[in-house]
């Protein structure tokens, strides 16, 4: 009855372009899904997102489920994932991109999700990760356990969003420790994110998870940044 009132008073909107959703849209409305950017990385087993990280670190695998361009969907998707609250957005691209991933057979052998970390103080701050709602849509779908205390956040910074190229990679490799024992040894780690910018912070992330003994990288992002 609660929820039938405020669906009155205040119908649900697409979190893509904000227009009213119909009985059976959620989250993203039909025209948005149909106008999102894929990348279709999932068909391209050296993709560019894999190529990002080549002559950087050695990755089983990479991907990214969209195209980030500013002012466009995905880029008014992520803002209100990682500003504004909007938590069921990670959920659905999770759900989404889990149905292109459930195949891949570079996947199935990975044991463990692994979200890039916020730093303590910013987590208080903001409340959430906004990688949460992601990586456990994905754990969900693919059946496969989540950890958000293996990787954490040495170093507070700045809204990344809010610096130029220089000041996002500046001192990043330092910035992710891991607390780990023996039963974290010889596994395979899906590292996942929000953005693929510079791919400063998942190489630092992936440098910080491979201080561990027979430890094998993998990425997986919501969206990849485009020129």
């Amino acid at each position: 009855m609660v929820k039938y009132l405020l669906n009155l008073f205040f119908p649900p909107v697409c979190s893509g372009c904000n227009s009213f959703l119909l009985t059976n849209e959620k989250v993203i409305c039909t025209l948005c899904r149909h106008h999102i950017p894929l990348t279709n990385h999932h068909l391209i087993p050296e993709n560019e997102a894999f190529k990002k990280f080549y002559g950087r670190i050695h990755l089983e695998y990479a991907s990214a489920f969209l195209y980030f361009h500013k002012k466009g969907i995905v880029q008014e998707l992520i803002h209100k994932l990682k500003y504004k609250g909007h938590e069921e957005i990670g959920t659905i691209l999770g759900n989404w991109y889990a149905e292109d991933l459930k195949e891949n057979m570079a996947l199935k052998t990975a044991d463990i999700i692994i979200p890039v970390p916020l730093h303590k103080k910013k987590f208080k701050e903001r409340g959430y990760n906004q990688v949460t709602s992601f990586g456990l849509a994905l754990s969900d779908e693919l059946r496969i356990p989540y950890n958000d205390s293996l990787l954490f956040r040495t170093v507070y910074s700045k809204t990344q969003s809010k610096k130029n190229l220089l000041g996002r990679t500046e001192g990043i490799e330092t910035v992710f420790d891991v607390s780990f024992n023996e039963k974290d040894h010889n596994k395979h780690y899906l590292l996942v994110d929000d953005v693929i910018t510079t791919g400063a912070t998942l190489e630092a992330c992936s440098r910080a998870l491979l201080k561990i003994p027979g430890a094998r990288i993998s990425i997986v992002c919501m969206a990849m940044a485009q020129s």
